[in-house]
């Protein structure tokens, strides 16, 4: 591998202090390695699903392994990329001064570090990690003076240099190199002008929560506060959300309890694999049944049309609102015609029109194409969350059925409701004795 590809630079002190600002305090705690890793479990089962033609994806060979790990990885920071003239961050530990080794102290001169004879990947394993217990006791400017940072100027590169360094991402410290990676890929100034808030952290500095902007920024590359489609403007300010279809989706219990809502670009995502958000914690549920993302029915473009016409969710617009739907939906829209529809829809003449009379008169009676039952798989990497603390996928089934009543009732629980923000009516049939948790 030839060095000229890259241009090497260790940390500056601001560097430091914009990480400070914007992502973290420390080393990072168990609640936010695991808060990073159901981002990697969602696009790793996407590369391991679809990707590939052998169907025991539970049992992979340990070099299929590395390269589904590394190609996730480089595939979010490809994602994060603002532009390829700026090329792709990477932050490992600098040669020879990994915390373990003692070599470099926090006051010790930038120069030291600002060249590197060979990739930090060819050195033996146990020089370039250090201990669980050598990195807890690390304070900040220890941390930072022995990391370095990597220019990459192209995807190829890119994803031969992730793989170098699988054994640094497995080790210790590597979901903090990679965090620190994607934001120095995405750019600070590209991060501060995409967040609603400038002044909030990506990492709760007390609970390690991440912000949805950091959720945001790690499923679609952009770190947008909102999870809506599009932007919306509110009191004169834009507020931006997310802007095209995402590779894997996000739902969150917080629709039901209508803090939020959730767009068509995360609900409908490129492949059947949703990141479960809760109150507090992140889990994962997929299937493998495509014709739940297939393209955009044309009644559920009038729903996400219509909605975009109703900010506030409340399910209805103003009647004066009506000509600009229709004209979205390239409908006719002729005047004459507007009103008469009008007058349909607003019969009582309440000056407003319901979305669901709007949908019955436009798209009646159109098939979804989804099956009425599918199986169904659950993850949630948190140990004492699984039945008798052992870490699996839990299966299921999963019953898709009409507005009616549904013959089947299952219990109600956190991740039922969570995902019935996509579909109202499903039922889950999960094959263990206890449904699995969302926390």
């Amino acid at each position: 591998m030839h060095l000229s590809r890259y241009c090497l630079v260790a940390l500056s002190n601001q560097d430091i202090k914009v990480f400070l600002e914007l992502a973290i305090e420390s080393v990072l705690t168990q609640s936010e390695r695991v808060f990073f890793f159901f981002f990697i479990q969602a696009f790793l089962l996407k590369n391991i699903l679809f990707n590939r033609e052998s169907s025991n994806w539970r049992q992979l060979p340990e070099e299929e392994q590395k390269t589904a790990l590394c190609s996730t990885l480089s595939e979010i920071l490809e994602s994060a990329c603002a532009s390829l003239s700026t090329g792709f961050c990477i932050v490992t530990w600098a040669k020879g001064h990994s915390p373990d080794t003692g070599k470099l102290t926090a006051t010790e001169p930038e120069s030291q570090v600002q060249t590197q004879d060979k990739p930090e990947s060819s050195k033996p394993l146990q020089e370039q990690q250090p201990t669980y217990s050598v990195a807890e006791d690390l304070s900040f400017e220890r941390f930072h003076s022995v990391l370095h940072k990597r220019t990459i100027l192209s995807a190829s590169d890119l994803r031969e240099e992730v793989l170098s360094l699988y054994h640094s991402w497995r080790g210790c410290c590597g979901v903090l190199l990679f965090l620190y990676s994607v934001i120095l890929t995405k750019g600070i100034e590209n991060i501060r002008n995409e967040i609603q808030d400038p002044t909030e952290p990506l990492i709760d500095p007390v609970h390690g929560h991440g912000s949805q902007s950091l959720v945001n920024l790690l499923v679609t590359g952009h770190a947008v506060s909102n999870v809506w489609d599009g932007d919306r403007e509110c009191s004169g300010m834009k507020l931006h959300g997310i802007h095209k279809q995402a590779s894997v989706g996000f739902l969150t219990l917080m629709e039901s309890l209508r803090y939020c809502k959730v767009g068509t670009f995360f609900k409908s995502p490129k492949f059947p694999i949703w990141i479960l958000g809760s109150e507090t914690h992140l889990s994962v549920f997929f299937t493998k049944e495509m014709s739940l993302v297939g393209p955009e029915s044309p009644s559920e473009q009038a729903r996400r049309v219509f909605q975009s016409f109703d900010p506030e969710d409340n399910g209805f617009i103003p009647e004066s609102l009506l000509e600009d739907v229709m004209k979205a939906l390239d409908l006719v829209s002729e005047p004459e015609y507007v009103s008469l529809v009008k007058t349909k829809l607003d019969p009582e003449n309440l000056g407003v029109i319901l979305l669901g009379p709007f949908l019955l008169e436009f798209f009646p009676d159109q098939d979804s194409g989804i099956p009425d039952s599918f199986p169904i798989y659950h993850y949630n990497g948190l140990k004492q969350s699984n039945y008798k603390e052992k870490v699996e996928y839990v299966e299921g089934t999963a019953l898709v059925l009409g507005f009616e009543d549904p013959m089947v009732r299952t219990d109600d629980t956190p991740v039922k409701r969570c995902l019935q923000t996509k579909w109202p009516y499903i039922e889950l049939l999960w094959t263990t004795d206890r449904s699995p948790s969302l926390n």
